[in-house]
């Protein structure tokens, strides 16, 4: 019956070691790595090839930090964009407010094909005696069906035509670049 006892005990003693051994190696190893991130981050320890390469990498971080360009809202009677140049990725909120009772037509985005010729992207249409005011986005992409088969296809001078009125049209231009987050959706398609 002493024998059914002490084994337990003897076990549970050696567990019990078991643990102190490994807690104290994992304490003893977290101390190492913060002693070594802390002598990384010292500017006087620094080699100069290697602080001219964070220096590199910080210039590209910066070169590549997005903010977007405040809104401007250019006006062409009750229909408003609300900036003059977007990033690829970035959404092309369309305002529409105060449309008369007899406004009835289409809202086209026409996108560059070359220096003279446009090609519509999007059509939305509208009607003032059904509702005068609502908003609308568009985020052009690329679209194998539609043709659309790089950055090439949506990078330039774009126009919006108001179909059905007088108004004139707006223009705004879509940079090169591409929203940080979503260059997989614009690697080419055809």
């Amino acid at each position: 019956m002493n024998s059914k006892i002490v084994i337990p005990i003897i076990v549970g003693i050696i567990i019990a070691i078991g643990v102190i051994i490994v807690i104290t190696n994992q304490e003893s190893n977290q101390m190492e790595v913060e002693d070594a991130l802390d002598r990384e981050l010292r500017p006087e320890d620094t080699v100069p090839e290697i602080q001219e390469k964070l220096d590199e990498i910080e210039k590209i971080n910066l070169e590549n930090e997005y903010s977007p360009k405040e809104r401007e809202w250019i006006t062409s009677g009750p229909f408003q964009i609300d900036r003059s140049e977007y990033v690829l990725g970035e959404k092309i909120f369309l305002v529409i407010g105060g449309l008369q009772q007899h406004e009835k037509g289409q809202v086209a985005f026409l996108r560059p094909l070359n220096d003279t010729h446009n090609k519509v992207y999007q059509t939305i249409p509208f009607d003032g005696s059904n509702k005068n005011t609502f908003n609308y986005y568009i985020q052009p992409q690329i679209s194998k069906k539609s043709g659309i088969c790089s950055i090439d296809d949506l990078v330039g001078d774009w126009t919006v035509v108001f179909r059905g009125t007088n108004y004139e049209n707006l223009k705004f231009r879509i940079t090169d670049r591409i929203l940080p987050g979503d260059e997989d959706s614009y690697k080419p398609v055809c």
